[in-house]
């Protein structure tokens, strides 16, 4: 049988820290009031010369050389973005071209936080099909772009960054499951406004309190989901690697799995929410902190505007 497997990770942060305190002196908001509520201390955001696709470029080329390949090696290329450089060409095709690909298949998937889930999955079926043996996945977001400044409830979440992760064709169990869904009902709970008659790019607009119920309420369905299909307990559950979100939302799931906080990966304090790049950040940040190791089962999970969530699980 084939399986995808994990042969590499790599991240990368802009060097610009937007700080609590930093907010302070132009929102209504303290250091206290924003961690409390969120988690988050601080959050990067990416510099006026820099896109989206600069920041995939530096996670994955750490990603590629941690897998010990060369670029050419790559036979597909997916990113999962919500703030692409351009409306097309994708992100994906730019990155190839700034990685000296020759040539590949390259994609964008859209489903905001879900994003890096959804490419996961997608990336986990070609290889399974045989369609592709090492597929570059990344997540990336310029989140800071589409975030109104002066929304005080926006302002404080957002930041920018970048993961990837090499996912190759492999006889040892890698991805055991993924699981995806969607439900555009809900979608102007979150969302983003067309855009204006000068056609400047509009900002995020949240109901905060729904979508902090739906997701908690949704990712403890996707838990069950996965843990169900594959027979598993909750205790068989080595790590949980979900989207940064909130710290409330990670509690929560961290709760549903009777499992200890010290078993959840956590980046929101020093990265906040960097949507689609959450999740790979996070993993390579467990990996790098060497609390991720070979043969643990991690099980990840996101939710994002759309609304859709997803998770997946994994032998590392």
């Amino acid at each position: 049988m084939i399986y995808s497997k994990i042969k590499g990770c790599g991240s990368y942060l802009p060097e610009k820290i937007l700080t609590n305190s930093d907010l302070e002196s132009t929102l209504d908001t303290t250091d206290e009031w924003i961690t409390t509520r969120t988690g988050i201390k601080k959050r990067h955001i990416i510099g006026k010369d820099q896109f989206t696709s600069d920041l995939a470029l530096e996670a994955a080329k750490i990603a590629i050389k941690d897998a010990n390949l060369k670029p050419n090696d790559i036979d597909l290329i997916i990113v999962a973005t919500t703030t692409p450089d351009k409306v097309f060409p994708s992100t994906a095709c730019i990155l190839q071209k700034k990685l000296g690909i020759i040539e590949c298949p390259a994609f964008d998937i859209q489903a905001v936080c879900s994003g890096f889930i959804y490419a996961l999955s997608v990336a986990d079926k070609f290889i399974k099909s045989s369609s592709a043996k090492n597929v570059l996945v990344v997540g990336a977001d310029a989140m800071s772009r589409i975030t109104d400044y002066s929304d005080r409830s926006n302002a404080i979440l957002w930041g920018d960054g970048s993961g990837a992760i090499i996912l190759s064709s492999s006889d040892d169990e890698g991805i055991l499951s993924t699981h995806i869904h969607a439900k555009g009902e809900y979608g102007e709970l979150l969302h983003v406004p067309k855009k204006d008659k000068e056609g400047c790019r509009e900002t995020i607009e949240m109901k905060g309190n729904q979508v902090f119920k739906m997701a908690v309420n949704t990712l403890d369905m996707i838990v069950d989901e996965t843990l169900n299909l594959n027979n598993l307990a909750k205790e068989d559950i080595d790590w949980v690697v979900p989207h940064q979100a909130n710290i409330r939302i990670l509690e929560a799931t961290a709760k549903k799995l009777n499992m200890s906080m010290d078993k959840v990966i956590v980046t929101i304090d020093h990265q906040g929410n960097t949507s689609a790049a959450s999740i790979p950040l996070a993993l390579d940040f467990g990996i790098e902190k060497n609390k991720i190791k070979p043969g643990h089962l991690i099980l990840m999970e996101a939710f994002g505007g759309g609304f859709t969530w997803g998770s997946a699980l994994i032998r590392i």
